[in-house]
């Protein structure tokens, strides 16, 4: 797939009120990114587990731009907040998350076909 050029994101992905005592980088936990298969051959990419320090709203921003897709950021009953692609940006939105160092490698865990 295409690899992510250089990112000039001109905003800070921390939410306002964690920039007082932030962790300063990241996460702890691990971050799940799955797909969904909906009706035909339409596809959702779901990433869920990051860290409520970051403002979903600007990762999803940040995500629509460089990825040529739509995405939401939806409240599911048992896992919180979970970020919603179209279509299959797994390795698009690993590679992101690596990149702006949100996580490193080891704590982001691709499922799928």
């Amino acid at each position: 797939m295409n690899s992510i050029p250089s990112l000039s994101i001109s905003f800070d992905l921390k939410t306002a009120s964690d920039e007082v005592g932030g962790s300063g980088g990241v996460q702890e936990g691990i971050i799940h990114i799955r797909i969904q298969q909906r009706n035909g051959r339409k596809t959702l990419t779901t990433v869920q587990g990051i860290s409520k320090d970051y403002d979903l709203k600007k990762i999803v921003k940040a995500c629509k731009k460089e990825f040529a897709c739509n995405g939401t950021v939806v409240d599911h009953p048992e896992y919180g907040e979970v970020i919603q692609l179209q279509g299959d940006q797994r390795v698009n939105i690993r590679d992101f998350l690596k990149q702006i160092g949100i996580a490193k490698d080891e704590q982001l865990k691709v499922h799928g076909f």
